[in-house]
Parts: structure tokens; C-alpha cells; sequence
């Protein structure tokens, strides 16, 4: 095949392959143009093989053209699927009837998880009170989470608490721990304010959030990791009825004023005197069942802060006193909610969930 005959039948090929696709309807008839004009028979195709065959003088002169005949036919093509895909949308809306007073589709949203919403209600309560939200951190170390709190190493008040140990080596008596409970934000948070004024440290007015861990067996009542809710007063003249008057005002704020509440003498070594502070259940007003055990559902501990601790963080145990208190986020959501196993609140069961 020659030169000359290849350029007049890439010209032929061009005007008939453009005018055919100007009457093509369909996709399937658009993709069979594509193979007949693009496959690897197609003159548009071969034509560039062709021209080592070709007479130098001739070469550059197919392969301008093989190359002017593609470029066209690849943009007429695109042009015409174009218009057959908008040709297709048209068909589809004017076959349907739009009522534009009809509401538009619900977007469906997340929402806050229910121990959260307790949480955030609690620190209103207790912002409401004066207290000041403190964070501390989750991993400790063995002195804020046990010693300064008046547990001494190898002190069997340890056993109460079941506790997570980082594998860190050569730390001795001082290795790092999730923290068990968030008692220690009251050293953290005693140190960080007497800072500022050692001689006359200023008083103390805080809540303490956040997640603790602890090794214990899981049951409806108990989970390994739960959030607490830490609070500290530190002043002077605070006694034990501020921290009866405190809790039973919030107690009452959250379930209403007809909730009752007790105190049951414990003990904690970081706080004397102590107590167990409890909230009657709603579940079975006092009668027991499997969520409470006996008509009282254990919110958490309270009592005074224990001189030993008021002088680890600053304070002089001989002129200030102080109240501390701490209790189970989920628990209260428990009473708040009725729900009957704490387990529920991890299991990330979406039936349980969306009820909040």
C-alpha cells in the first residue's frame, strides 16, 4: 500500500466515520463504532505501523494525517457520548413527577453517647456549684496513684484496687500505672494551685473527669474501664456536712427533688473520715433487684481529706480542711436511664444507643 492511497483512505474514513456517529442512539452502538474505527484492524490504528514501509519522503506526510483523522475521531466521540448521556438524564427526569412541597429526605446524624450526656450534665451541675473542671492524665505513676494518696508501698489498702502496670523497666517502687481512680488529679491539682501562693495557698474548687482502669471480673455492675468523676474542696472551716449538703444537691438536681440518698461509713486511706455514697434505686424504690443488689445503688466513695494528703499537695492540714469525693459516670446512667447491665455501655450495639 502506498503513501497516496493511505492518505485518500484515512480522508474517506474520516468524513464516513463522522457522519455515522452522528447517528448513533445508543451506548451499545456507540462502543461497536469505537471497535470498528479504534481496534487493532483499523486503518486509524495501523496506519502508524505502516509507515516504516513507506518511502521516507512519505512518512511524515501519513503520519500527520494518521495522526489529524485519530485525534478527531476521538473528539467527536467523546462529544457524542456526551450528548447521549445527557439525552438519557432528560428521559429519566421527565418521566418523573417532582412534588416540591413534599418535606425533603431526613439526614440521619449521629448523636452524643449516654455516658457523655451524663458526663456533660454533671459538670453543669457542678459548674453551677463553683467547681472548676481540672484534666489529668490516664497513665500515672505509682506515687501520685497510690503513695501520696496515703498508700504506702506494700500497703494492703492496694488490694482494694486491681491495677494495670505499664511494662516499663528500673522504675523500683514508682512504676507506671492506668490510674485506678482519678484521686490523683487532687495531688496534681493541690500542688499546681498552693504553687502559686505557698505561704497562702489559695482555696480549692475543683471536678476531676475521666476514664480509669481497672483488672476486675466484669459483671452487670463492674467493667474493667470506666469513667469517674473526681471532686475536691480544699478551704478553710469546709467540714463534713459541705460534702453531705454538696452530694444529696446534686443527687437531687439530677433525679429530682424526691431522690434519697445515704451515707454509709467506709473506709479509704486517702480520705477520714470516709463514706459510701449511695442513691436509692428507681428501678425498684428500695425493694432490691439485679441492677442495685439491695435498693441502694453505689454511686461512689467520699469523706475528708486525709491530713497526709493535704500535706502532699501543699496545704497545711493544721489550718485547711477539705472534702473529696468520687463516683462512676455509668452508674449514675444507670439510675438515670434504668438500664440494668454496665456492660451495655461498651458493647457498641447501636439498638441500645439509638435510645439516647
Amino acid at each position: 500500500m502506498s503513501g497516496l492511497s493511505i492518505l485518500d483512505e484515512l480522508e474517506q474514513i474520516a468524513t464516513s466515520a463522522a457522519s455515522e456517529l452522528d447517528t448513533l442512539e445508543s451506548e451499545e452502538a456507540l462502543l461497536a463504532w469505537r471497535n470498528a474505527y479504534f481496534g487493532k484492524n483499523a486503518l486509524v490504528v495501523k496506519a502508524f505501523s505502516l509507515l516504516g514501509t513507506l518511502p521516507p519522503a512519505e512518512r511524515p506526510l501519513v503520519g500527520q494525517a494518521a495522526n489529524r483523522a485519530k485525534v478527531a475521531l476521538e473528539a467527536a466521540y467523546t462529544q457524542r457520548a456526551q450528548a447521549l448521556k445527557e439525552a438519557a438524564l432528560a428521559r429519566s427526569l421527565a418521566g418523573e413527577s417532582l412534588d416540591i412541597t413534599l418535606p425533603g429526605r431526613p439526614v440521619q446524624r449521629g448523636r452524643l453517647h449516654p455516658d457523655t450526656q451524663i458526663l456533660r450534665e454533671l459538670l453543669d451541675i457542678f459548674s453551677d456549684m463553683g467547681f472548676q473542671v481540672f484534666q489529668s492524665r490516664e497513665v500515672e505513676t505509682d506515687e501520685y496513684n497510690f503513695q501520696l494518696l496515703n498508700f504506702p508501698v506494700g500497703h494492703p489498702a492496694r488490694d482494694m484496687q486491681d491495677t494495670y502496670f505499664m511494662d516499663v523497666a528500673d522504675r523500683g517502687d514508682n512504676p507506671l500505672v492506668l490510674r485506678t481512680h482519678t484521686s490523683p488529679g487532687q495531688i496534681r491539682v493541690m500542688r499546681e494551685i498552693s504553687s502559686l501562693n505557698p505561704v497562702d495557698p489559695p482555696p480549692v474548687r475543683v471536678i476531676v473527669p475521666g476514664m480509669v482502669y481497672r483488672y476486675e471480673q466484669v459483671d452487670v455492675r463492674h467493667e474493667t474501664q470506666f469513667d469517674q468523676l473526681e471532686g475536691l474542696a480544699v478551704g478553710e472551716g469546709i467540714t463534713f456536712s459541705d460534702l453531705k449538703g454538696t452530694l444529696t444537691d446534686m443527687a437531687r438536681r439530677l433525679f429530682g427533688p424526691d431522690a434519697r440518698t445515704r451515707f454509709r461509713a467506709s473506709y479509704f486511706p486517702f480520705t477520714e473520715p470516709s463514706a459510701e455514697f449511695d442513691i436509692q434505686c428507681f428501678q425498684c424504690k428500695g425493694a432490691g433487684c439485679g441492677v442495685c443488689g439491695g435498693g441502694w445503688l453505689e454511686i461512689g466513695g467520699s469523706g475528708m481529706v486525709h491530713p497526709n494528703v493535704l500535706r502532699n499537695g501543699g496545704y497545711d492540714p493544721g489550718r485547711f480542711t477539705g472534702f473529696a469525693f468520687g463516683f462512676g459516670v455509668q452508674r449514675i446512667a444507670m439510675l438515670r436511664y434504668g438500664i440494668n447491665d454496665i456492660r451495655y455501655f461498651w458493647d457498641n450495639d447501636l439498638r441500645f444507643l439509638e435510645q439516647f
